[in-house]
């Protein structure tokens, strides 16, 4: 998968989401293929489609885009 159909897959989610979404439910949501994200793309993301994250109470990082 390219660095461009992750994105557009998470942007596609993230946009539609009435509320910020963990990991878990984006990569479930999705179908994305990776456990985990790839740190550069995430950093990368924050950048092209303004991706935010942060950590909840509880220590669970929430995406989402402004």
């Amino acid at each position: 998968m390219s660095y461009e159909q992750f994105r557009d897959r998470v942007r596609e989610l993230l946009s539609s989401s009435l509320a910020p979404l963990t990991w878990t439910e984006i990569r479930t949501k999705a179908k994305l293929p990776q456990a985990f994200p790839n740190n550069q793309w995430v950093h990368r993301m924050e950048q092209d489609i303004n991706l935010k994250r942060e950590k909840d109470r509880n220590g669970i990082i929430r995406w989402w885009i402004n």
